[in-house]
């Protein structure tokens, strides 16, 4: 794109923005929220509170500016199985199904047969 056509293509997008604020003004309900806005400012800088405070006062257990709360629920820990393989009689201790020397065990002789071996 040339640089003439991206300068055109910028100012329409301004002048549209700026037809939608001009008729952003003139909404009555707007200004009624900028007045609510302006006044409970200057109240609350005559109190010497912030928005924060104030939110805080009206809902305690706001999510949005409540201090995150640790949780101190932790997992079961998960228990050792131990596999003993009778073939070879070579043993496997794991808190998981993701051990290497396990899943070659279940790949070659099944996954049923080596649960099987299950000791604990």
């Amino acid at each position: 794109m040339s640089r003439l056509a991206e300068y055109r293509k910028l100012e329409q997008q301004l002048a549209a923005q700026m037809a939608e604020l001009e008729s952003m003004k003139n909404d009555s309900s707007l200004k009624d929220e900028m007045e609510f806005e302006s006044k409970l400012r200057a109240l609350l800088g005559e109190y010497g509170y912030s928005l924060k405070d104030v939110i805080n006062l009206l809902d305690p257990q706001s999510v949005r500016f409540a201090p995150k709360e640790s949780k101190t629920t932790a997992r079961k820990p998960r228990q050792i199985k131990v596999y003993k393989n009778p073939h070879s009689g070579e043993i496997v201790e794991t808190k998981g199904g993701n051990h290497r020397r396990l899943k070659e065990w279940k790949a070659e002789y099944g996954s049923a047969t080596v649960e099987s071996w299950l000791e604990n």
